[in-house]
């Protein structure tokens, strides 16, 4: 299966005096996972919604394959999405809200039961969607989403709501649509939520497109961290300090940023200062998005 590519070219939105998206472009390929992150408010729902034909841009457009997403004969089997949790009657059960989209998917009940079997929520198929808990609530989203099987999936915040092992069961679902080719975008305002997931990374803030690469370009912009500990905290702290070392207090320790974890270990043997701790921490992203999305602000 291969994917359509999702495009949005000087993509801008504004809501009377609120510009929510400001003259943003770029592309999300097929074959990966692409996380579509910034802070609440930046605008990532408002972009989805125009990509899916349900909120009209102020200028520019949103591509799905090279056209809009309302120009395709059968959308939902072009483009499976899932923007919110909550959109659900209540009174309605897992497996009957499925069977409502069903007929728009072109599927058959058998597909909805397949599905809710598929997400988890066998046992929970003929209970009303008002007892569901918000993890729940998320996996029927995307049985929905997955109706027609499509070969793009687009995701609003999914992890919102699951627990560990949801999350993880998320994470492998979503590499393994990647795997076959499918196209899959997900939105985050959190980089450390998704970084295991995904491969590409679209960063905005305040409606303005501020970083677009691979997840491992991303990671070299980024500074390796270390921790370090010793039983003599005044020398280990005048040492770092002494080394222009960019550092932070973090529980007995520091952490100390941008120096590798062999080059802190080392200065420390030749100052003989006694280490209890010395880890790599790997590269500081989530920091790096911060400032990434905070210099846009």
């Amino acid at each position: 299966m291969s994917g359509p590519t999702l495009a949005v070219e000087d993509l801008g939105k504004s809501f009377g005096a609120v510009r929510a998206v400001d003259g943003l472009s770029f592309a999300v390929r097929p074959g990966a996972v692409t996380g579509f992150l910034g802070p609440n408010g930046a605008g990532k729902t408002t972009t989805l919604r125009m990509l899916l034909g349900l909120t009209t841009p102020s200028q520019g457009r949103a591509l799905v394959g090279g056209r809009p997403y309302a120009e395709h004969p059968v959308p939902a089997s072009v483009v499976g999405a899932a923007l919110e949790a909550s959109s659900f009657h209540p009174g309605r059960s897992g497996l009957a809200h499925l069977e409502v989209y069903a007929g728009q998917a072109g599927v058959g009940r058998a597909r909805c039961r397949e599905l809710i079997d598929f997400v988890g929520l066998g046992p929970a198929a003929e209970r009303r969607v008002g007892g569901y808990s918000t993890g729940m609530r998320q996996r029927l989203a995307l049985a929905t989403a997955l109706l027609a099987d499509p070969p793009a999936v687009v995701l609003d915040e999914p992890a919102n709501g699951l627990d560990p092992e949801g999350i993880r069961w998320m994470r492998g679902l979503l590499r393994g649509f990647a795997a076959e080719g499918r196209t899959v975008l997900v939105s985050s305002h959190l980089l450390a939520e998704v970084q295991h997931t995904v491969d590409d990374v679209v960063i905005i803030a305040r409606g303005r497109l501020v970083h677009a690469s691979s997840l491992a370009e991303l990671s070299e912009l980024a500074e390796p961290e270390t921790y370090v500990e010793s039983p003599d905290p005044a020398a280990l702290a005048a040492l770092v300090g002494g080394r222009g070392w960019p550092h932070r207090p973090d529980g007995a320790g520091l952490v100390v940023t941008g120096v590798l974890a062999a080059d802190v270990g080392a200065a420390a043997y030749a100052a003989g200062i006694e280490l209890h701790q010395l880890a790599s921490r790997g590269v500081g992203l989530e920091d790096l998005f911060l400032r990434l999305t905070e210099e846009a602000s």
